[in-house]
């Protein structure tokens, strides 16, 4: 059935490291400013990276995997160290990130572009738009790279 833990692992993440919903690092007026709801391109980078390295130590350190059904010698196969849903992950928190590139719903349209500003709605949509992206690219699709 494939491996739901990277799934589960990243929308995890997307959703607690989403600039301005938590925290925002750097902030506007601070280094470190809480649910905010607001967002700017350092703090994208920054949760970009914080991102980019609690899924590499979940993924490929600890290795977080979550079957659905028996686990085969497929399966077995799989927990090498595929660095797809790592760099999957990042490029789709970057992307998604409300307020970056998009914001849907924003606050006076239905959507917004650029406007680095979030709410509560908006960060909903997205985490549903990162989990069925997430999930065709990893689970459908089976998007795979592995090193060494």
């Amino acid at each position: 059935m494939g491996d739901w833990g990277p799934v589960f692992v990243a929308v995890v993440l997307f959703i607690l490291l989403t600039p301005g919903l938590l925290v925002q690092i750097p902030g506007r007026s601070r280094v470190v400013e809480f649910s905010s709801f607001n967002t700017s391109g350092p703090s994208i980078l920054v949760h970009s990276l914080i991102f980019f390295t609690l899924i590499s130590i979940l993924l490929l350190a600890a290795g977080v995997h979550v079957y659905i059904g028996p686990v085969t010698g497929k399966n077995r196969r799989e927990i090498m160290a595929d660095w797809a849903p790592v760099l999957v992950g990042v490029v789709l928190f970057v992307l998604l990130s409300p307020g970056l590139l998009f914001q849907l719903p924003g606050y006076n349209r239905s959507v917004e572009f650029g406007g680095m500003k979030t709410n509560g709605k908006a960060i909903f949509i997205h985490t549903l738009i990162f989990f069925a992206l997430y999930t065709i690219f990893i689970l459908a699709v089976r998007i795979h790279i592995y090193t060494g």
